[in-house]
Formats: structure tokens, sequence, C-alpha cells
């Protein structure tokens, strides 16, 4: 085994804490926000933005944002930026009750509409056989 000087403590303190959660490795995107280039809390903060949310890779092509490496799904994006955000809390030694309290800048878009039921139309008098047309095989 390695050392535990080996290790660094920000990303052993994410896989400690996401550990249990195997569906979506979210300790990779709490290692990502520990591992952030920006030198302030609100540096990485917006690297964490840029990481979960998908942005249009070509500029000005909307269609592009599909090949975004990010989680896609904005229920995935959110838990991505939770991971990230608790990453850079670990990084710049920020009370966890703090870090919860992050909300991410960008709007999520508003949840689907609910399916619309349109009414059964009423019931007619059965067909009688003067209204079926006669036809042959």
């Amino acid at each position: 085994m390695f050392p535990k000087d080996w290790t660094p403590p920000c990303g052993s303190c994410c896989t400690k804490k996401y550990a249990a959660l195997v569906q979506i490795p979210w300790r990779v995107f709490c290692k990502k926000g520990c591992d952030a280039d920006g030198d302030t809390w609100e540096d990485c903060i917006g690297e964490c933005e840029e990481i979960c949310y998908k942005d249009p890779v070509f500029k000005d092509q909307q269609w592009s944002s599909y090949i975004d490496r990010s989680p896609g799904d904005d229920s995935y994006s959110l838990e991505c930026f939770n991971a990230c955000i608790s990453g850079c809390g670990f990084k710049f030694d920020i009370p966890p009750e703090k870090v919860k309290e992050v909300k991410p800048s960008r709007p999520l878009p508003p949840p689907p509409a609910p399916p619309v039921t349109r009414p059964n139309p009423p019931e007619s008098a059965p067909a009688t056989t003067k209204e079926v047309p006669c036809t042959s095989a």
C-alpha cells in the first residue's frame, strides 16, 4: 500500500465521503474540485460550474454542447456540482455548513410540463349495418 503521505488529504476526504457510491463516481468530481486551478474559493466555484454544466464546445454552436464531457442530465449536473463544491471546501478549509449553502449560478431548466390528458370522446350509438359500407374481399 501507499504511505498515507502520498495521498493528498483532499483527495482522500473525497474518497471517504463518496466511497459507497458506485453508480456514478461522484468522488471523481469531488477530486476535480480539490485539484481546481483557481486560487480562491470563488474561482473554484466557477470551475465547478464549467466542469458540471454543458456548454457549447464550438463557439456560437449550441448543438455542440452535446459533445461536452459534463454529466449531462440536469440532476446529474447538480450532483456533480455539489460533489465538486465539497472538494473545493476541503481544499480551502471552508466549513461544511457554508459549502452546503452554495448553489450554482446557472438557472436550472424548468421541470417538464405534466402530460396533457385529453377527455375521452363521448360514446355514440353502435353502427348499424346501413352505416357500414359493403366491401368484398
